[in-house]
């Protein structure tokens, strides 16, 4: 299985698949279940199939990763494209975020899709992951449903080096806009956009949210940008700066951002509200199984498809270093991929 997987990884890494532009790494991915005998579907670039004794009376389990990637990083020392095997590492772009989750994954799948469990596997190869596309899991998680395929519970597969990460952080950008009235700064005339603006990022980073979540602690809130005035002379009547907000679940994104505008004068308009915490009990099946292969569980500091499942009980783990992802000359151990194959089985099978 080890074999093959890598076989199938450096297929992915020699083929380009950035988000948007990931169509024929989805041409892999389906050819190389159905060479398995899996019959497959595909909504846009994202691949999906059910185990063999599927039954509607089930619960379903969804395993899932991405096959898009981020574009090669500059500094890159290696071809991104020209899968490298060296000292155990396995190089190129998509290697360790997220393709060995995908090949491990899948491998599992084709491994345990006839097996007699307590419920359905559904295994889903996503798309457009890295830009939280429209054409991702927004558009599959939907067309499950469309086909009858609602998934109860699911396993992400992201680098963590196996460990269950319970909880990540929604995210929130936010772009603000200060207005005053222009003049002429020798004669002191006008009211200053610019001072309006620092008076509200004062206030940002003095606002406290009466909740905190238990998880994820508090909302944390950075202004990250800002731009204002023409010239030396005149009194900017705008001034426009973005506010980063990591959100949590005491709060959903519509209710921070409520509190936000009530807390500043400046106009504040969310770019999106969908990227939401997630929160697994920590008392979950999942989280218990995962805890006996991976060890103890964390709060990821990144994001991921989760943040599109707030109905599903999601635990994101997988292998590889997420200290690697994005990265120039970016890798992943051929041995983790032997263990996540394993530990991926143990998890499924003592659920």
């Amino acid at each position: 299985m080890t074999d093959k997987a890598v076989s199938l990884l450096k297929r992915l890494i020699s083929t380009p698949s950035v988000s948007r532009e990931e169509s024929a790494t989805a041409d892999i991915l389906q050819s190389w279940l159905e060479g398995q005998g899996i019959d497959c579907r595909r909504i846009h670039n994202n691949v999906w199939a059910l185990s063999d004794n599927y039954r509607a009376d089930r619960p379903v389990l969804m395993l899932n990763s991405h096959h898009d990637t981020v574009r090669p990083a500059p500094t890159y020392t290696l071809d991104p494209f020209v899968p490298v095997e060296r000292d155990g590492r396995l190089y190129g772009l998509g290697s360790n975020d997220a393709g060995v989750s995908v090949v491990s994954l899948a491998s599992v799948f084709c491994a345990l899709r006839s097996s007699e469990l307590p419920f359905n596997l559904l295994l889903a190869l996503s798309a457009e992951e890295e830009v939280s596309g429209e054409k991702g899991m927004r558009a599959l998680l939907p067309h499950l449903r469309e086909n009858g395929v609602v998934p109860d519970m699911a396993i992400v597969g992201e680098p963590t080096g196996m460990r269950p990460a319970v909880a990540e952080r929604g995210l929130v950008v936010l772009d603000c806009v200060a207005h005053g009235v222009t003049g002429h700064a020798a004669r002191d005339e006008g009211v200053n956009a610019l001072y309006k603006a620092v008076d509200d990022i004062d206030r940002l980073r003095r606002l406290k949210f009466d909740r905190v979540s238990p998880t994820l602690g508090d909302i944390k809130v950075s202004v990250t940008m800002i731009e204002a005035g023409r010239q030396h002379n005149t009194v900017p009547d705008v001034c426009r700066f973005v506010v980063d907000v990591r959100t949590t679940d005491a709060y959903t994104n519509e209710q921070t951002v409520d509190i936000i505008r009530q807390a500043i004068g400046s106009e504040a308009v969310p770019r999106s509200t969908r990227i939401r915490a997630s929160v697994i009990d920590r008392h979950h099946p999942l989280v218990k199984a995962a805890e006996a292969v991976g060890g103890a569980p964390y709060v990821s500091p990144t994001t991921s498809d989760m943040a599109l499942m707030p109905d599903i009980a999601t635990l994101k783990i997988g292998p590889g270093d997420s200290a690697r992802s994005h990265r120039a000359d970016e890798y992943v151990l051929v041995s983790e991929i032997a263990d996540a194959i394993d530990k991926y089985t143990k998890i499924i099978l003592s659920l």
